[in-house]
């Protein structure tokens, strides 16, 4: 058993964690708030396929739940694919979202770094949309 190096992203929004959760779990959602992910989100017969500049990801998120768990797969069309660990919690009246990345096998560090920067650049977009609609 081997396990790969991780971080965890999270920030800080000013709203219910079950808004924030159902905002999250609708994939239409995700060119507005993970624009570093998805340029585009369609519905197939086969699921939910993201448009991003390394491709086309089939998406396939965490069955519905009250625990917050917003676990996401991505899969390309070469068939290589990763779980996106991703949580949202309760912080005072507002919530935390927490998304967990695993160092890509065979990825330098730079290219980690990277990829983390645009995790929390994407959180930091989800604040900025989430807080800018009405309760």
């Amino acid at each position: 058993m081997t396990t790969r190096p991780a971080r965890t992203v999270s920030v800080s929004i000013d709203r219910a964690p079950d808004a924030v959760y159902r905002y999250l779990v609708d994939p239409h959602h995700l060119p507005t708030w993970a624009p570093g992910f998805a340029t585009a989100v369609h519905r197939e017969p086969a699921g939910w396929v993201a448009e991003t500049a390394g491709g086309r990801f089939q998406v396939a998120f965490a069955p519905h739940n009250r625990f917050g768990v917003v676990d996401h797969r991505v899969t390309s069309d070469d068939g290589v694919d990763d779980t996106n660990p991703m949580r949202v919690i309760a912080n005072g009246t507002g919530s935390e979202v927490l998304f967990t990345l695993f160092h890509p096998v065979g990825a330098d560090d730079a290219a980690f770094e990277a990829t983390l920067a645009v995790v929390a650049s994407d959180l930091r977009t989800l604040k900025g949309v989430l807080e800018s609609l009405e309760p």
